[in-house]
């Protein structure tokens, strides 16, 4: 039980070129990293190496501070998820200001309630039966809660996540598209600066761009995930060079046409 809890609280979630979680790694030096939920730094991996990336300036004496938990959720639940798992409260200046509370609970309270419930009972379909049956939810909520939520409000930004997840896998490539459009400017509310997150949403909308001939848009888009994507990959990440891949080909089809 010991080891466990050791495991539990120091443990690195691994994840794959998209930040999507594929399993768990003990890295003892980098345990030794604090919390923020304001970092300046960020982690990433390629593949099961660990990869730790400053997102902006730090002063001579600066603590190197990580986040150890998503911090798209709301004040109170990052809090509770940092004692139940870590046993400890923050106190940095986000939390202290409570910092964008307001927009991510934006709407009507029983929408996102509802609109929550719905994203956390349709986790990881495995089936293309299963996908269609998400989306169909999705959809409905949606039309059903057009106007009540914003969507800065983030359950719904997760349900636009994974309306976006469902299309892809239901290879509806155009309406992918459009829930991953909608999502662009939430994540630049929520992920401001250099954060790898909002780089590989940026890339991931700039494939269904490539993938309906829309190549300037998506060349615009890849611009955009590349000036992060430099800071929190660095150039000879395998995800910056598939990028690059991507801006050749959009490039190579502009002069084509």
């Amino acid at each position: 039980f010991p080891l466990f809890l050791q495991v539990t609280c120091n443990c690195f979630t691994i994840s794959n070129g998209e930040m999507q979680d594929v399993g768990v790694g003990l890295y003892p030096s980098m345990s030794l990293l604090n919390h923020s939920c304001d970092p300046n730094c960020v982690i990433v991996f390629e593949g099961c190496q660990l990869l730790l990336r400053s997102v902006r300036g730090i002063q001579i004496g600066e603590e190197l501070t990580i986040s150890y938990i998503e911090s798209l959720m709301p004040t109170s639940e990052r809090q509770k998820q940092l004692l139940r798992q870590y046993c400890f409260e923050c106190d940095c200046l986000l939390c202290q200001n409570q910092e964008k509370d307001s927009e991510k609970l934006a709407g009507e309270e029983h929408a996102w309630k509802e609109v929550k419930d719905a994203v956390n009972e349709v986790r990881y379909p495995k089936s293309k039966e299963e996908w269609k049956h998400a989306l169909a939810r999705f959809q409905n909520l949606l039309s059903s809660n057009m106007g009540r939520l914003p969507d800065t409000n983030i359950y719904q930004l997760q349900m636009l996540d994974c309306a976006m997840d469902a299309c892809i896998n239901l290879e509806s490539w155009e309406e992918a598209l459009y829930y991953g459009t909608r999502t662009l400017e939430p994540y630049r509310l929520y992920y401001p600066g250099f954060h790898p997150l909002r780089a590989v949403q940026l890339l991931r909308v700039s494939k269904l761009q490539y993938r309906q001939d829309m190549f300037p848009q998506a060349l615009e888009t890849l611009k955009q995930a590349y000036n992060i994507m430099k800071v929190t990959h660095g150039t000879d990440h395998s995800l910056m060079k598939a990028l690059m891949e991507i801006k050749e080909e959009c490039e190579a089809m502009m002069r084509i046409q």
